[in-house]
């Protein structure tokens, strides 16, 4: 038996298209409710590991909580004793330093190792994976490393140090030095990151401004100045925002490298909290300064991106 129906092809002005009817209300709501289940692991987990200790430790920041027992309410007399507490200061001093050091020469040698390796090299691709080599390590690993390459008895740089004729130096247990040798660690672990941002916003810069800088004859240095720099200073800020967050927390290297030794030269604020709440067990005082601490870091990311924004504008 045929069909009735002709079997002819559409005609070219043909624009008619079937359009399927709307699902009835249960089937979209079993769609949507599908996508929740979906990711509530994902959301179960990060509010137990993230989202539960911050309300956690808000809460215990205004408690006089030591060795693991509530003993009352205090309200802000953890905060007030932080006011008065020239150690906490002197931590978050410590980290200032530091994040600024650390930051600049890593931006500085992250952009020269980006602008360098961006040109056309024989075997290119190594010589960039080897740049980061010292980022797939972690920090607890670069820690250990380093203590012993620094250490004055054994260590290989003062062994080097005395084949070019020079002194050896008591890099872990004098003030100054210990404090240049935990930004030297940190350097050489993280300037890496900063090379493959940077690396990354270079070779999405587009590549009319420089063609017609070099047809009018500018040289290297001025189309450095006048177009890459400014081009790239999104990417820039986004780099250099990351980096100052994790530099104002650090603390694994620390805590092997020095301990925060000597005396408090070295001892950062997340490392003073750590002692405050681990070794002399006053919980309550670390939440306050681990509160004050987050208020800072968010003020420092505020202002990044505020001036990111404007840059964008």
């Amino acid at each position: 038996m045929t069909s009735s129906i002709p079997n002819t092809p559409l005609a070219a002005d043909d624009t008619s298209l079937w359009i399927a009817p709307p699902l009835p209300w249960y089937r979209r709501l079993t769609g949507d409710l599908l996508g929740y289940v979906l990711l509530a692991p994902a959301v179960t987990l990060l509010a137990a590991l993230t989202i539960y200790p911050l309300l956690y430790s808000i809460y215990v920041s205004f408690f006089r909580y030591t060795g693991g027992v509530m003993k009352g309410f205090i309200g802000l007399g953890n905060f007030q004793r932080l006011i008065g507490d020239g150690q906490y200061w002197n931590s978050l001093r410590v980290v200032a330093e530091f994040t600024l050091v650390s930051v600049s020469l890593e931006f500085a040698f992250g952009l020269g190792l980006a602008l360098f390796l961006s040109q056309k090299l024989v075997l290119r691709g190594l010589w960039r994976s080897l740049v980061i080599v010292p980022m797939m390590l972690t920090p607890v690993v670069v820690g250990v490393i380093w203590r012993l390459m620094l250490n004055p008895g054994i260590g290989i740089i003062n062994y080097v140090l005395q084949l070019l004729g020079l002194p050896a130096v008591e890099w872990l247990s004098k003030g100054n030095w210990a404090f240049v040798s935990i930004v030297i660690v940190d350097v050489w672990n993280w300037t890496p990151f900063m090379f493959l941002i940077l690396l990354a916003g270079l070779e999405s810069l587009p590549v009319e401004p420089f063609e017609a800088a070099r047809i009018d004859g500018a040289k290297p240095v001025r189309i450095f100045l006048d177009h890459t720099l400014p081009l790239l200073a999104p990417t820039i800020l986004v780099a250099l925002l990351i980096r100052t967050m994790d530099c104002l927390r650090i603390f694994d290297q620390v805590f092997i490298l020095t301990g925060g030794g000597p005396g408090n030269s070295t001892e950062v604020v997340s490392l003073y909290l750590y002692k405050t709440a681990f070794k002399f067990f006053d919980q309550g005082y670390a939440a306050a300064g681990i509160i004050i601490l987050m208020v800072l870091i968010n003020i420092v990311s505020m202002l990044y991106v505020r001036v990111l924004t404007r840059q964008e504008e």
